[in-house]
């Protein structure tokens, strides 16, 4: 009994970590379904006139904006599923009341990037953002082809001289100039953590399995 007893509680220690962590993971995916419908609340709330002083608090806040693109955009590398490669233009913008802001008018597809989109007057709906896009491998843009790699709300505001204030647009009224809106969206959030539970789960099957044939082949040896 003795030679089964360490492979014996060795396996149910393993087997009970793994499936803790398992557990764990179930439990940060009820979390994060609960975020998820937090933000997607936020998202669809009914819109309001941009704020006087908007901060980071308030992102996802649906806005309405009226005003005129100057002319001065940004290109951010993007791609769609339907059109593939491309840029998001994110235009310079001075609202009615005369503030400079960015919006962010949506996707272009690559061939449609030097088209020029001159100064046009526009009604928009959509939402505050600060995107988390740039990490440390994140590319500086690329100024002299005014090619960006991630939208950076301070950096494009300090570029386009502006309030760092960011809207997305979901809908807009006038001539969009080729650009089709990318609606702020919460699939572009990760949530794997139902994957990452299924895994942990499959190792410890696997540990269980391992230990019955550890303590199988102990067995063997004492016939």
């Amino acid at each position: 009994m003795r030679r089964y007893l360490f492979p014996l509680i060795l396996g149910i220690l393993g087997c009970a970590i793994l499936i803790a962590l398992g557990v764990w993971q179930l439990q940060r995916l009820d979390w994060k379904e609960g975020m998820l419908a937090e933000i997607q609340a936020k998202i669809d709330a009914p819109a309001v006139p941009l704020p006087e002083n908007p901060d980071p608090s308030m992102k996802y806040l649906p806005v309405t904006v009226s005003g005129t693109t100057s002319g001065d955009e940004i290109d951010i590398l993007s791609h769609t599923k339907d059109q593939g490669g491309g840029y998001q233009i994110v235009s310079r913008f001075i609202t009615d009341d005369g503030r400079a802001i960015m919006v962010d008018r949506g996707f272009i597809p690559q061939e449609a990037r030097h088209q020029k989109r001159g100064p046009v007057r526009l009604e928009i709906r959509g939402n505050l953002h600060w995107p988390d896009e740039k990490s440390s491998s994140t590319p500086e843009p690329n100024l002299d082809e005014n090619i960006w790699f991630a939208r950076d709300v301070p950096a494009m505001a300090k570029a386009l001289k502006t309030e760092p204030i960011l809207v997305v647009a979901s809908f807009v009224t006038g001539d969009a100039q080729g650009a089709e809106p990318i609606p702020v969206a919460i699939e572009g959030i990760p949530n794997n953590h139902l994957s990452y539970a299924v895994q942990w789960f499959m190792i410890a099957a696997v540990w269980a399995g391992m230990t019955v044939a550890l303590i199988w082949r102990i067995r063997q040896r004492t016939y």
